[in-house]
C-alpha cells in the first residue's frame, strides 16, 4: 500500500482513466439509470469493485479533496457504497480521516427506520461521491436526504460525467460539481 501513498495524483488519474477504458466502457445498446438510451454504457462496478481500481480512484479523490474542509464522504447506495469504504480507509491510511455515510433511496421501515447509515450528524460538511452522473438525479436525492439530516454539501464529485446535464443540475442549486473525467476524457464512440 505504501507505493500507492507514493504514487502521484496525476499517475494515479492516468492509471483509473486507462483502467476506464479498458474495463468499464461497454458498447451496446442501453437504458440508462435516466431513462435516456444510449449506445455505450460506463459500469463502474467494473473499476470499483476491483482493489486495483478503488485503490486509483480514492487515491484521486483524497488528492480533490486536500483543499476542501470536509467531514463526511457518501452517496447513494448501490454504486458509491464501495467508493466510499475505500476512501475512508485510505483516508486513515494518508493520516487525513473521513467519515462516510450511506444514503438509501428511502428510510427503512424497521430498526431505528433511517434513510442515512454512518457517523451523520448536524452541521457535518459533505462531499457526495457518485460513480457516473447523467442528469445528476441520484445524487440529488442523497444531497436532499444529507441536508433533510442537517448536512451541508461542499462539493459533489464523479468518475465519470457524461455531460448529460447533471453540471447544470448542481450548479443551479448551488453545489460545486467536480467530476474526474467527462465522456471526453474517454475512448467513448458517437
Amino acid at each position: 500500500m505504501s507505493t500507492l501513498l507514493n504514487i502521484s495524483p496525476t499517475d494515479a488519474r492516468d492509471k483509473l482513466r486507462k483502467l476506464v477504458n479498458d474495463k468499464a466502457v461497454l458498447r451496446g445498446d442501453f437504458v440508462l439509470a435516466s431513462g435516456a438510451k444510449s449506445n455505450y454504457y460506463i459500469d463502474i462496478k467494473f473499476i470499483s469493485l476491483t482493489s486495483e481500481g478503488l485503490a486509483y480512484f480514492s487515491r484521486v479523490v483524497l488528492d480533490m479533496l486536500k483543499d476542501t474542509e470536509t467531514d463526511l464522504i457518501g452517496g447513494m447506495t448501490l454504486g458509491a457504497d464501495p467508493i466510499i469504504g475505500a476512501v475512508v480507509s485510505m483516508s486513515h491510511l494518508i493520516g487525513r480521516p473521513l467519515d462516510g455515510i450511506i444514503v438509501r433511496k428511502e428510510a427503512k421501515g424497521h430498526g431505528r427506520t433511517k434513510q442515512i447509515e454512518g457517523p451523520m450528524s448536524d452541521g457535518a460538511k459533505v462531499v457526495i461521491i457518485e460513480d457516473v452522473v447523467t442528469t445528476g438525479g441520484s445524487s440529488l436525492k442523497a444531497i436532499e436526504a444529507v441536508e433533510k439530516a442537517g448536512g451541508k454539501i461542499v462539493k459533489v464529485i464523479t468518475l465519470v460525467d457524461r455531460l448529460a446535464g447533471g453540471r447544470e443540475s448542481f450548479e443551479s442549486k448551488g453545489y460545486e460539481f467536480e467530476p474526474i473525467f467527462t465522456i471526453n476524457d474517454l475512448d467513448i464512440p458517437r
